[in-house]
């Protein structure tokens, strides 16, 4: 975990891939908790810390995680998450080169809860969430291609399911379509950057994540204009 913002209602750190942000059935120790504790012996606190989460990351993606530090901030920020007033930009390392250099996909979701997994369908069928991104290729190497990914919608697996739809999965993301694992079993897919206005200062917040610590992440940065 690498603290990338911090303030008195907002903390914004970085996560590792196989991090979880919330706990779950696994009983591993969530990303949460850790903030908790940094929080807790940074500012010397007694007792509860007090830590919101607006939002979730998947376990094997890697980047920026939000977090609410005030019951002020964790309102105004669920508000804002839900109203599309936060906006994220990814960075997705597919081994497929799509078949347009810039598009925006239009997707119906239908999530599986037990399979946890979503389904892409070209048209609204039952149950189904629409799902829209814009993409375009920013690098590649002599096998992969970088492509920078704007979400706008929120659904589960969105990123992950539109692309492997387009016939584009994710490297690594067994899940959907890949053909072989990581070696560490993360997906190459970064949260890079967040920017939204402060909820409480109302200042622009504009941070990015590092990329992560891999010879393939290093060797596919973005060309230059």
């Amino acid at each position: 975990m690498k603290v990338v913002y911090e303030d008195n209602h907002i903390i914004i750190v970085s996560k590792n891939s196989g991090e979880i942000v919330q706990g779950d059935k696994t009983g591993d120790t969530p990303l949460s908790e850790t903030v908790k504790a940094y929080l807790k012996e940074k500012y010397q606190k007694p007792g509860e810390v007090f830590l919101g989460v607006v939002h979730r990351l998947d376990r094997p993606v890697w980047g920026l995680v939000v977090f609410a530090r005030t019951s002020k901030a964790l309102a105004r920020l669920n508000k804002m998450f839900a109203e599309g007033e936060v906006h994220k930009t990814y960075w997705a390392i597919v081994q497929q080169m799509p078949k347009q250099p810039e598009a925006t996909l239009q997707h119906w979701l239908v999530r599986n809860e037990k399979q946890n997994k979503s389904y892409a369908h070209d048209h609204e069928v039952p149950n189904a969430k629409k799902a829209l991104l814009n993409y375009k290729v920013i690098g590649h190497s002599e096998r992969y291609t970088l492509l920078e990914v704007h979400l706008m919608t929120g659904r589960h697996h969105q990123i992950r399911c539109q692309l492997a739809k387009i016939g584009c999965p994710i490297r690594g993301d067994l899940k959907y379509g890949a053909p072989r694992s990581n070696p560490d079993g993360s997906i190459s897919l970064l949260s890079r950057k967040v920017e939204f206005v402060h909820p409480v200062s109302k200042q622009n917040i504009a941070v990015e994540a590092p990329v992560p610590d891999d010879p393939l992440w290093k060797a596919i940065q973005p060309q230059q204009p």
